[in-house]
């Protein structure tokens, strides 16, 4: 798929643009995504919220798994917490472990600036039929063509 296209949808992820999620590399199968910690990012003990840091990993999984060119949506995730963060910048990288005709299956590593990992992130999408052009187009109904 083309990398402008599919770096559009993913601009759309109105999550990742508030967590201020930078897109470093998307090809199918593989993704790498980065946000640097900031106070909007921390819980109230002072430490990366977990649901940051989830949603780190889930942007990469995103756009791992739409870089095929078809919608993909997430069936089942899981997450290990390894190491707590409190600044910096935290990487997630996603990798292609499996891919089928309607089903794929990601891992994805977040790590911070010194490579040390942070969390251990999994998941399985559905491959829906609908391409992600159309849904940058307007052309199909996001989530509901397609099945």
């Amino acid at each position: 798929m083309n990398e402008d296209l599919l770096r559009r949808y993913m601009s759309q992820d109105r999550l990742a643009v508030t967590l201020g999620m930078e897109i470093v590399d998307i090809r199918p199968g593989r993704a790498e995504v980065r946000m640097r910690l900031d106070e909007r990012h921390l819980n109230g003990a002072g430490i990366a919220h977990g649901g940051a840091i989830f949603s780190l990993a889930d942007v990469a999984f995103a756009a791992a798994s739409n870089a095929h060119g078809t919608l993909a949506v997430a069936l089942d995730v899981t997450i290990s917490f390894v190491k707590a963060e409190t600044s910096g910048v935290l990487t997630a990288r996603a990798e292609e472990l499996s891919l089928g005709s309607r089903t794929g299956v990601y891992a994805v590593r977040v790590t911070n600036e010194l490579g040390e990992v942070v969390a251990l992130f999994q998941g399985t999408v559905y491959r829906k039929k609908t391409p992600i052009a159309a849904l940058i187009a307007g052309e199909a109904s996001r989530g509901e063509e397609g099945s």
